[in-house]
């Protein structure tokens, strides 16, 4: 009689950074190009969007000196490139949630839209939430009791975590253990659901 040993092999889902400013060998971020909403007044050309995972970080901040009107043209420019270049994009968001959002309502072919560093009420993310947008949440998120609020209620499949540029609390472990309490469940299905977050997003698959 011949008996036949079938062995499983174990693989141990990787934790991954959405966006940092301290990538770590041991942890997967997408690469990015893009020019920050900080410097819409210096930009003189945009990268080429072909040799990044996502275009980024995009967006307009409002409580910056930088001017709104030179913010939304370079937005607007990194959108039509992302869609030219068929890549996601990630977005930062600081008190301009409104004219972000109506001007996303020009630009429904883009493959993927990334609210990084999320802080808000959950109002504010339902409406990005219904547009299939996806959320991430870092350090300073945690520290917000209404974004706190947003991470019991969201939909795990729009959900990822981020360390952004925070290299006192940057510990992805820490992020998604907190995720992973907030939401009653255990790390790897936070582990789990965000590797398919991240395939999709990236990927696209």
């Amino acid at each position: 009689m011949i008996i036949f040993v079938v062995v499983t092999k174990i693989v141990k889902t990787e934790y991954i950074d959405i966006h940092t400013h301290n990538p770590r060998e041991d942890v997967p971020s997408p690469t990015m190009a893009g020019i920050h909403p900080w410097r819409a007044e210096e930009c003189v050309e945009l990268p080429d969007f072909s040799c990044c995972d996502i275009v980024g970080e995009t967006g307009l901040d409002y409580a910056c000196e930088v001017d709104k009107e030179h913010q939304k043209r370079l937005f607007r420019e990194h959108l039509d490139g992302a869609i030219r270049a068929n890549k996601p994009v990630v977005l930062h968001v600081v008190k301009a949630i409104e004219d972000v959002l109506n001007i996303l309502k020009s630009y429904s072919t883009l493959r993927g839209i990334l609210f990084h560093g999320f802080i808000g009420s959950w109002q504010q993310a339902q409406r990005c939430i219904e547009r299939g947008y996806y959320l991430s949440f870092g350090p300073r998120s945690l520290r917000s009791p209404k974004t706190r609020e947003v991470i019991t209620k969201m939909p795990l499949d729009l959900l990822f975590c981020e360390t952004d540029a925070e290299q006192d609390k940057g510990d992805i472990e820490q992020v998604y253990s907190e995720v992973a309490q907030l939401r009653g469940i255990n790390i790897e299905e936070v582990k789990e659901c965000i590797e398919k977050n991240y395939k999709r997003l990236i990927k696209n698959g």
